[in-house]
Formats: structure tokens, sequence, C-alpha cells
């Protein structure tokens, strides 16, 4: 039965050639009349290939794609120590009252961003259990795409921060360990996304995900 399954899905039409070409030799069928058949098989069996193969592409890129939006949500967001908000946090140890202000507005900027990943994820999970997230393929890449491009302007201000002020020193080695995993989180995206564009509608650019920075050394405030 598996094997009658195997060739009805994968080798019909190399098997409905063969018959058709040994039956037309023992019946004596013209060539005339059995090549034209013969040929348009073979044209809807490659055909009817090729859109199996893309659909199982887009499969296998829609499992990658939630695995990537789950390894996001799960080491850089909620009270990760690698999320960039824990990693704010520690700006409250600098005695700068006006540190304080813009971490407090991240703070509230955290809450946004858990909801909206958690909302994200459970929506990606939902699709996936009914088998329908690559119908949404091209929905979630772009939904994700937005997470990390907000992610990455909190960032890009604590590095900005982090350059200008006295950081403690506990603080830029949390701050760099966490670009060493987010830079290769994003160099996996990256390389989803131009996988996605060989099989699914979308005019996102991988180097549009972009790497973090690394802090060489703790500027210290001026005197």
């Amino acid at each position: 039965m598996y094997t009658l399954k195997t060739v009805l899905r994968r080798g019909w039409y190399p098997s409905l050639i063969t018959a058709l070409a040994v039956a037309g030799y023992n019946y004596g069928w013209s060539i005339t009349l059995v090549a034209p058949a013969l040929i348009l098989i073979l044209f809807v069996g490659l055909i009817v290939t090729a859109i199996r193969a893309r659909e199982k592409q887009q499969e296998l890129s829609a499992i990658k794609l939630r695995q990537l939006a789950e390894y996001f949500n799960h080491r850089f967001m909620g009270d990760s120590s690698l999320s960039i908000f824990v990693i704010i946090d520690g700006l409250y140890n600098v005695d700068n009252p006006k540190l304080w202000e813009w971490a407090r507005a991240c703070d509230a900027s955290q809450r946004i961003f858990n909801s909206w990943c958690d909302s994200f994820i459970s929506r990606v999970d939902s699709d996936v259990g009914v088998r329908r997230f690559a119908n949404y393929l091209y929905t979630y890449l772009t939904e994700l795409w937005l997470i990390t491009t907000r992610y990455y302007d909190f960032i890009e201000q604590f590095y900005e921060v982090a350059g200008k002020v006295e950081v403690p020193a506990e603080t830029i080695v949390q701050y760099n360990k966490f670009v060493l995993e987010y830079n290769a989180f994003v160099q996996d995206f990256r390389d989803n996304i131009t996988e996605l564009r060989n099989t699914a509608r979308t005019s996102i650019e991988a180097p549009s995900v972009k790497l973090a920075q690394e802090l060489l050394k703790v500027k210290s405030s001026p005197s």
C-alpha cells in the first residue's frame, strides 16, 4: 500500500508513460498517436513535480521561520538575560537621572514588545498546528522582520548611550554576550530570507536585518 501511494504521488507519470508505451507497442498503435500523448503526460508530470517541489521548499522555509521566531522570543524577549531591555535596566545603576527616564520609557516599550511577540508566536503555533503556516508565509516573514527592525532601534540607542556615558562593566560584558548570540540569529534570519525570496513573494532584502555592534571599551563621562 505504501509503495502504491509513493508511485501515485511521485512516479505516476513515468509509470503511465511506460504503460502507454508498452500498450502501444503490443497493440501496434501508430507512433503519431502515441508520441503526442506521451509528451503531454511528461509535460504535465514535470509541472506537477515542480509545483510539489516548490511547496515542499516553502514548507521547509516555514518551519525554519517558525523556529527563528520562537528562538528570538525565547532568547531576546521577556526576562531573558540576553534581552536588550534587561540590559538597558542595568543603566539604573548609573547615577544619571536622564538615563533613568530613558530606561523607564524602554520598560514601557518592553511590555508592548512582549505582548506583540507572545501574540505572534501564538498565531504561528496555531497555523502550524492546522498546517496553514505556509499559506501565511509572506505575512509572518514580514511581521518577524518588523519585530527585529523595531527591536534593533533599542540596540542602536543603547550602543549610542554606552558610547557617551560610563556604563557598569558587567553591563558591557552582558551586552557583548548578547551581541554574539543576536548576530548569529541575524545571520540565520538573513539566510532564511534569501531562501524565501526564491519561493515566496517578498521584497525584503537580507541585509535589511542589521547586525548589532560590539562595545569595544567603556566610555568615561567627561569631567
